[in-house]
């Protein structure tokens, strides 16, 4: 049984002298109990409506074949699986399809695509949800992102 978002609720039943079932929540020390799946959060959005601008914006001029270096707009996390999301453009013509720099934490960062609703749906191994650096900004264009990142094997920042 589920509750709010992040709560999964569970109920233990309690069969009554006269054989009818009557579900009962039961405290900290019984078996069954108010249980939470990872942990309690209210899911963030990926990306403000302001970002969300910026990004579509940038994707408006990579889909013009403008040759700009781009600032990074979004910087999304697993905090329990070191996978790192740096985002800088999203397709116009489906506002889904995110471009940036991609370190899935296995020490080889790439430019590459995902869907921002895949990644809206992907928990870590501690079922933890991908989260959006709140006081990320970046401190330099995307080329240069990259060139660090290859060097070290990850993101800087």
């Amino acid at each position: 049984m589920y509750g709010f978002d992040g709560f999964r609720i569970r109920v233990c039943a309690r069969k009554r002298t006269s054989g009818s079932v009557v579900p009962r929540f039961r405290g900290k020390a019984d078996s069954c109990i108010l249980g939470f799946v990872g942990f309690l959060t209210m899911t963030q959005p990926l990306a403000t409506v302001d970002e969300r601008a910026q990004l579509l914006a940038n994707g408006a001029a990579r889909a013009a074949e403008q040759s700009i270096d781009l600032i990074p707009v979004v910087r999304l996390f697993t905090p329990d699986a070191h996978a790192t999301w740096l985002l800088a453009a999203l397709d116009p013509a489906d506002g889904d399809t995110a471009w940036g720099l991609i370190d899935l934490g296995i020490g080889m960062p790439e430019l590459g695509t995902v869907k921002l609703s895949d990644l809206a749906v992907i928990v870590g191994p501690r079922r933890r949800p991908i989260q959006r650096d709140l006081y990320f900004r970046a401190s330099r264009p995307l080329s240069e992102y990259i060139r660090l990142a290859q060097a070290d094997g990850s993101i800087p920042d």
